[in-house]
């Protein structure tokens, strides 16, 4: 997935989840943060960041803030929608018959429904963008949405589908992710019990550009 053009700015606060100021070439600009996450440990005044210039009529920012290095001069795509992205393009090239996005099941949408040699599967993706110690967290506040698409995913498996979770692991040089249980512990319960159910977790490791994220 790659970005057609990108702004680097230096980041300055963010007033709240949603926008973020920065400072482009001694200007300073409103820009949206495509992450309602804390991220705290990575938006830090005066990192380094990258934005990207949509162009979409009426909107209130001009840009839209996609990666950032962190102090440990990590880059990290922080992009939101990034992830599902990123894991259709990795889905196409894994042989399955069939890869329907937005699958909706029971009273949920599903990231992903795929057929293969007459299994059905179910797919959530998740992004990961906290990373501690050269270990991935998920998640970096707490989820209750996350929470209900464990319990989905492992009913599902009942029901006789194949069921997955994957993390995209939005940095370099991350291979795993594990349950952030100080920040939502009902989250950890929720993985453990999936995956002994026979939920099956991938780790997606990614390479990060500031105008490119790609699964390695």
């Amino acid at each position: 997935m790659r970005y057609e053009n990108i702004t680097r700015a230096a980041f300055l606060r963010r007033p709240n989840r949603f926008i973020a100021e920065v400072d482009i070439d001694g200007h300073k600009e409103t820009v949206h943060v495509k992450n309602t996450g804390r991220c705290r440990e990575l938006l830090i005044p005066g990192c380094e960041v990258w934005l990207t210039e949509p162009g979409t009529p009426g909107r209130k920012t001009r840009y839209d803030l996609v990666a950032v290095r962190k102090s440990t001069g990590a880059l990290f795509n922080i992009d939101s929608q990034a992830p599902n992205k990123v894991a259709k393009e990795w889905l196409d090239t894994q042989g399955y018959d069939k890869v329907i996005p937005e699958y909706k099941y029971g009273d949920s949408r599903i990231d992903f429904y795929m057929e293969c040699d007459g299994e059905k599967y179910l797919m959530e993706v998740k992004g990961c963008t906290l990373e501690i110690d050269g270990v991935g967290y998920f998640p970096d506040a707490p989820t209750e949405r996350g929470v209900k698409h464990l319990r989905e995913l492992t009913a599902a498996v009942e029901k006789g589908y194949k069921a997955i979770l994957a993390f995209v692991i939005q940095v370099d040089g991350v291979s795993e992710v594990r349950a952030n249980v100080d920040t939502h512990p009902e989250f950890g319960t929720a993985l453990e019990e999936a995956k002994n159910a026979g939920v099956e977790v991938l780790f997606l490791k990614c390479h990060v550009e500031p105008d490119l994220l790609v699964v390695t």
